[in-house]
């Protein structure tokens, strides 16, 4: 249980970084970010994410909302599974969970 609770917190994370990667170069190189290579290497992580929030969310949510959801959605994933993380390295023992 502790192996998934870590992959879950690290493939959180990774998504995380990719899409908060994907706002700072974007807010960097204004209306060129489409033809960025880094930002299009940033997007291509982050869109299975941002497709996944659209599916949650409601129509009435608009397209360039959706990453900011994807994002808040994954921090609570996140957040979740560092909690079961830290439960489960309570339950066995600090030591084991190194």
């Amino acid at each position: 249980m502790l192996a998934v609770a870590t992959t879950v917190k690290l493939l959180a994370e990774i998504a995380l970084l990719a899409l908060l990667g994907q706002w700072v170069v974007g807010l960097l190189s204004g209306p060129a970010r489409e033809r960025n290579p880094f930002y299009r290497v940033l997007q291509l992580v982050g869109r299975p994410w941002v497709r996944a929030a659209r599916w949650l969310s409601p129509a009435v949510v608009l397209e360039r909302h959706l990453p900011l959801v994807a994002f808040l959605v994954l921090l609570l994933i996140w957040g979740g599974a560092a909690i079961a993380k830290i439960s489960i390295c309570l339950q066995i023992g600090v030591a084991l969970c190194k």
